[in-house]
């Protein structure tokens, strides 16, 4: 046999068991690698402040934990003790308002109304709360997983900051990739990946925030609806509608028109018209414009779907994960693209 089949026996069978080894830390590895490629930008800034890779590498770390993953927890940590001590009468109050209302409701024909009537009063408050202990439980479980996928993601986070370039340049020289095409992908997905990523912290603060001051004022926890309302804006087309029409129906069950009308005029007109159609272009345009190279110019249509794909694919991560593979694959297609040009260019002069 020879040598170079004997190595890639070996070689082979290296992969495969450092996948088996590794597989259980791969998602929270890729997660963890995206974002720093979306972050490179600020760590060289902080890398250029402070004079020390291990630093500006610690720092970056710390901020990604504050500002992402800290939310994160304190949402899931509120909403577990909020079910937890979940009253009944609350929900009861909402269906019964929501019973009377369609009664008295003149647009709906005899059997629609009778049709909508029976699908509320099929909803027992007394089984939901029941259901709502049970998800108490599950979103508990499911917090504790989240806690140590974002532990794992963030010590990852730090260490693809702080080896990240040399691991690149060894693995540019490991394929022999050529200097030009290393440069593009790099730069293609590293600037999509930055788009993406501080368009959506951004967006999502700035609506959050706002939805956090109003409900605030109405003696709701600003922090913890606002921080919903964040993540909430992420999901295309549905968006804060999640969050703004239950409160809605809430103040009408408990006869307060007017924080009903309040809310939902706030959130349609401040928040989805004013910020989401006029200042959230103006914050992309300008994250692209400080980002982008020319020849990582993308169409928004595509990330947008992009998100939405891999939102559906892949749940929460998706919004990370959907860009970067869609990312690289248009990258791909460039260097293909760049490469048939160049054969053409090369047989038409011979």
């Amino acid at each position: 046999m020879k040598p170079q089949t004997i190595f890639a026996i070996l070689l082979a069978a290296s992969l495969y068991w450092m996948y088996l080894l590794y597989s259980p830390y791969l998602m929270s590895i890729l997660i963890a690698s995206l974002l720093a490629v979306s972050t490179f930008s600020f760590k060289r800034r902080l890398r250029e402040w402070t004079g020390s890779v291990f630093a500006a590498s610690a720092l970056s770390t710390l901020m990604m934990a504050l500002l992402f993953f800290a939310p994160l927890g304190y949402f899931l940590a509120k909403i577990t003790i909020y079910l937890q001590h979940f009253d009944p009468t609350t929900l009861e109050s909402v269906m019964d308002y929501l019973q009377e209302l369609i009664e008295r409701a003149p647009g709906f024909s005899g059997h629609s109304k009778s049709y909508v009537s029976n699908f509320i009063a099929s909803y027992d408050p007394a089984e939901l709360t029941k259901k709502a202990l049970a998800y108490a439980g599950t979103i508990g479980s499911i917090s504790a997983s989240f806690v140590k996928n974002a532990f794992m993601i963030i010590v990852f986070y730090f260490f693809a900051h702080l080896y990240g370039q040399r691991l690149a340049g060894y693995f540019k020289h490991i394929i022999n990739l050529p200097p030009d095409d290393a440069r593009l992908l790099g730069s293609e997905v590293s600037s999509v990946m930055s788009i993406v990523f501080y368009s959506i912290l951004l967006t999502a603060a700035l609506e959050g925030a706002l939805f956090g001051i109003a409900v605030s004022f109405m003696g709701y926890n600003g922090l913890l609806f606002g921080i919903l309302f964040g993540f909430a804006s992420l999901i295309p087309v549905v968006g804060g509608a999640l969050m703004w029409v239950p409160f809605s129906l809430y103040e009408l069950s408990l006869g307060d028109v007017g924080s009903a009308v309040f809310i939902a005029l706030y959130t349609i007109l401040v928040i989805s018209v004013i910020a989401d159609t006029f200042i959230k272009p103006v914050i992309i345009k300008s994250i692209d414009s400080r980002l982008s190279t020319t020849e990582s110019k993308r169409n928004e249509l595509i990330i947008f779907f992009a998100i939405i794909a891999g939102l559906t694919s892949f749940g929460f991560w998706g919004m990370i994960l959907g860009p970067a593979i869609t990312a690289f694959f248009m990258a791909l297609l460039t260097l293909m693209e760049r490469k048939n040009a160049l054969a053409d260019t090369i047989a038409k002069a011979d």
